[in-house]
């Protein structure tokens, strides 16, 4: 968590206006995780732009405005992330939840 927090600080110095992170998560324990998060939603709410590859999609979409979910290599869906993580298809497949049988 400390090289990532470094590496993110690191990014900062040059004052970017996008700041692209590649799998933040890799290696980390769950509650490092939440914390680095917590820091991106932190400068994202601050105007920086943050464009954050994931693979734990729950975290990337707590944060996100904005989510594009990538499937064998394609623009799966993309959309508003509320939009996303309450889309049935992508909570089976990406957030590990059961779709709802139909009544």
């Amino acid at each position: 968590g400390e090289q990532q927090m470094l590496a993110i600080a690191r990014g900062l110095m040059a004052e970017p206006e996008l700041l692209i992170i590649d799998e933040l998560s890799l290696g980390l324990a769950p509650k490092i995780v939440d914390q680095l998060m917590r820091v991106l939603a932190d400068l994202n709410a601050a105007g920086l732009t943050i464009l954050l590859v994931e693979q734990l999609a729950s975290y990337a979409l707590a944060i996100a405005d904005h989510a594009y979910v990538i499937a064998n290599g394609r623009v799966a869906r993309h959309g508003p992330s509320a939009d996303l993580a309450r889309d049935p298809e992508v909570m089976e497949a990406f957030l590990g939840k059961k779709k709802k049988a139909a009544a």
